[in-house]
């Protein structure tokens, strides 16, 4: 049977090497010149920058982290994790409950008292099971933990109330730390959290397109770029897939484009199903690509709570995960701010959200301005699910239409969930299973 899958990222890409390694044909319709999605890299003054913001090879899942390694080969490079969590100024080791040795005296003693008395009051069943995010957050961490960076880093990286937004997507994603690390952690006794990704794999070459490059190699050939998917129907069972002046004609059809630019290509689609659709949330990603004579921080990546300090929410070091993304004697940095469209990142000039970065990055004692010797911005329109309050309603009206229209959604934007690569890639391998 001949399979047309919509989009060219690392779903799509994934998917169409899946399935012709079990006989099926193929063709990836990609609307850009290049395939990858938001696992691109770009090369610019002998700096390589990933333009969907920093993204490493890590899983708890050995089957997809053994096949994300195996298409590097030798292009690949292992590094420990060392992660900091930029907090009033202090370099806090990551995740933040880990690092509570690190804090003020006042701020320690906060969020270590109130942890224990949480701890303690649901385990007396005194406190209510939580019925949104914000109250998940006090109800497995404590008030200190919460107010003084879960709540905060979370509003700035959603850009959305954490009250109006659904906990079921943490499950699994978040773990509840052990009383026991609490501890350690505040006597300054070492501990690690988020053990599976506390050694994580890199590139040495090409950034993390490089890992696409590598699935691609036997499908490259059915990759067919530059076709922007106008239309879609179904005629005597087939799907016929329009560009506006080429189709493309195939017995079965997936979808790992967004699920807002897939409803864009279908007729009739109800209005229910519409409605639903034009109400699942999402956040857009500005990257702010910096370049800089001499070194960076000795850090993986930092994240950043505080509104004051800037837009952003996560800084990466590039050139710490590979020597080869960055010139000899120079070194790289990717800034990362989500927005939403109208918000004041939206509104920002390139030239004012890199002044504005540079500034903080100052600030922060990271770079020298006149260090600076290179700098620019991509922009995602696509990059963070949201998930208020409604998103499970509206996404199960979504995909019960395309299940019934005989059309199958894989990836991030086209199921609607937060997915990292190597979930992506999960997906992908349950996906091609149940065929």
């Amino acid at each position: 049977m001949k399979t047309a899958i919509l989009g060219g990222g690392l779903t799509g890409i994934t998917l169409a090497r899946l399935l012709q390694e079990k006989g099926d044909e193929v063709t990836v319709l990609e609307r850009e010149k290049e395939y990858g999605g938001l696992c691109r890299s770009m090369t610019d003054s002998g700096f390589t920058f990933d333009i969907g913001g920093s993204h490493i090879i890590f899983s708890r899942d050995a089957q997809v982290l053994t096949f994300m390694r195996d298409v590097l080969g030798r292009n690949s490079q292992q590094n420990k994790r060392n992660t900091k969590i930029f907090y009033k100024g202090f370099f806090v080791k990551y995740p933040f409950e880990n690092g509570l040795h690190d804090l003020p005296k006042d701020d320690l003693y906060f969020c270590i008292n109130e942890f224990i008395k949480t701890l303690i009051a649901v385990e007396k069943g005194e406190l209510p099971p939580p019925s949104n995010f914000r109250e998940w957050i006090h109800y497995t961490f404590g008030k200190g933990i919460a107010d003084l960076y879960m709540i905060p880093y979370n509003e700035k990286i959603w850009k959305y109330p954490t009250e109006r937004m659904s906990m079921h997507w943490v499950d699994g994603r978040i773990p509840r730390p052990p009383v026991e690390d609490i501890i350690r952690s505040a006597v300054g006794i070492e501990t690690e959290g988020y053990t599976h990704q506390s050694v994580f794999s890199y590139p040495l070459k090409g950034g993390i397109e490089a890992m696409v490059r590598g699935i691609a190699k036997p499908i490259e050939e059915n990759i067919l770029s530059g076709f922007h998917v106008s239309s879609v129907r179904n005629e005597d069972g087939k799907f016929i897939i329009s560009d506006g002046s080429r189709e493309i004609t195939a017995g079965r059809l997936i979808s790992t484009i967004p699920a807002q630019e897939l409803l864009h290509c279908l007729d009739c689609v109800p209005e229910p199903v519409r409605k639903a659709c034009s109400e699942l949330k999402y956040n857009s990603i500005a990257c702010i690509f910096i370049g800089i004579k001499g070194k960076v921080p000795d850090i993986s990546w930092m994240y950043i709570p505080e509104k004051e300090l800037g837009l952003f929410n996560r800084i990466s070091f590039p050139s710490n995960y590979s020597p080869h993304v960055a010139p000899q004697g120079h070194s790289s940095i990717l800034v990362e701010i989500t927005y939403r469209e109208g918000d004041e990142a939206s509104a920002m000039q390139d030239k004012d959200i890199i002044d504005h970065v540079v500034r903080a990055l100052e600030k922060m004692k990271i770079i020298i301005r006149d260090d600076v010797v290179y700098s620019s911005v991509m922009r995602q329109k696509y990059a963070y699910v949201i998930y208020d309050l409604e998103y499970q309603r509206n996404i199960a009206t979504v995909k019960e239409y395309c299940a019934a229209n005989g059309i199958g959604l894989v990836g991030r934007f086209a199921e609607f969930e937060y997915l990292n690569m190597d979930a992506c890639i999960r997906n992908v391998m349950n996906f091609v299973e149940k065929l």
